[in-house]
């Protein structure tokens, strides 16, 4: 089968409602696809008309209500809110089928005694008829967008190219923003996407209790010169903590297996030494985690390459944002973390802690210029695999 690049809109009100999570974990661990982008979009007037013209030439059962919606549901407020959506991109062999199945149909397409919630739409869409007149639809939510096929999805991918590339990567003047508003970064490490699974999605759904909003959003592979200057402060801290302990546990050793007491000049020297080696290669095994290779083996003409393994970087957006974020995800070490923080529940160890975030303003800004948060190649994914195909 040929291999393909197929795209979820997760809606507005899916954002608003905190339901991202759910719908990724659904979405990741349900199919081999790779996800290759992701990106908080928001449509201007124009950009919504476009869509929902592309959604109306599809000419199928559903394509003018998804239309209509899209019209009323993606334009910004009339006071110039922003409404905010996310985009997420997939590809792999059959991608529209795999995407479609897992999406559903419209909830009226089957009776309601026979859904069982094994789709998204299943599960988070709804469609009310009025009880006169089936013919009239009173509400509609879809929670997700996609194409069905190929066919339909290429001039819609080529739309959200040409938005993707004109649009901030962090939307702001969102509905429900206010001015005194915090930012916050965060990020999805690479041990959460070793195979497909639902635990990036199940990490943003924990996250979604703060009520924050997410207003930015990048797929991303750290280089070896990123993981180095983003954790070099965490290098004099290992040093600081593990050299001394490595260096008395040397001694002991020494002095079990030379039957004789070694002074403390000889701790001094193997704390240097011996400590200050384990601690460089703890940092070293730190960098290898966030990138996919040591620096040490890395040749420094190849430093700034992307990394061999990726991560997901999300921005949240609220009052008291940063304090909030850093509740839910728990204490660096997964063991002194509290029950039902994200770090207890997907924490391996100190360094295998499944997610970080920002501990302050300062590093907040620190941290989004080290990751280029400004970036985006959403945008550039989509063009290089229409030219190629």
């Amino acid at each position: 089968m040929a291999v393909e690049l197929s795209y979820v809109v997760i809606s507005p009100y899916s954002l608003i409602k905190a339901r991202t999570g759910v719908i990724l974990a659904r979405l990741l661990s349900r199919t081999d696809l790779e996800l290759i982008g992701a990106q908080i979009l928001a449509f201007t007037p124009e950009q919504t008309q476009a869509y929902a013209a592309l959604l109306r030439q599809e000419k199928s059962k559903n394509s003018e209500m998804l239309a209509d919606y899209v019209l009323e549901n993606f334009t910004p407020t009339g006071e110039g809110k922003n409404k905010r959506f996310l985009l997420v991109l997939f590809k792999g062999e059959d991608a529209c089928r795999k995407i479609a199945g897992i999406v559903g149909g419209i909830p009226y397409q089957a009776p309601h005694s026979l859904m069982n919630g094994d789709t998204i739409r299943a599960t988070y869409a709804d469609l009310i008829e009025d009880r006169d007149n089936p013919a009239v639809i009173r509400y509609f939510e879809p929670a997700v967008l996609a194409p069905e096929d190929w066919n339909r999805a290429v001039p819609a991918l080529k739309l959200f190219a040409e938005v993707a590339s004109q649009s901030p990567n962090i939307i702001a003047n969102t509905v429900g923003s206010a001015p005194d508003d915090e930012q916050t970064l965060v990020i999805i490490k690479p041990d959460n996407w070793r195979y497909p699974s639902s635990r990036p999605g199940n990490i943003i759904d924990m996250l979604s209790r703060t009520g924050l909003r997410i207003v930015g959003c990048k797929l991303y592979r750290m280089s070896i010169a990123e993981a180095l200057e983003f954790y070099g402060p965490v290098q004099q801290a290992l040093q600081e903590k593990l050299a001394p302990k490595i260096g008395d546990r040397a001694r002991q050793l020494l002095e079990q297996e030379l039957h004789c007491p070694l002074d403390n000049g000889v701790l001094e020297q193997l704390t240097a030494s011996v400590g200050m080696r384990y601690a460089d290669y703890e940092f070293g095994s730190l960098i290898e985690f966030m990138s996919g290779r040591r620096p040490e083996d890395c040749p420094e003409a190849e430093r700034n390459e992307p990394g061999l393994v990726k991560c997901l970087v999300l921005i949240y957006e609220g009052k008291d944002a940063i304090q909030r974020i850093r509740r839910v995800l728990g204490p660096t070490d997964p063991g002194k973390a509290p029950g039902g923080t994200v770090r207890r529940d997907f924490g391996s160890n100190v360094m295998v802690n499944t997610a970080h975030a920002s501990d302050s303003p300062e590093s907040v800004r620190r941290e989004e210029r080290i990751i280029k948060i400004s970036r985006n190649h959403l945008a550039a994914k989509i063009d290089e695999f229409l030219a190629a195909n």
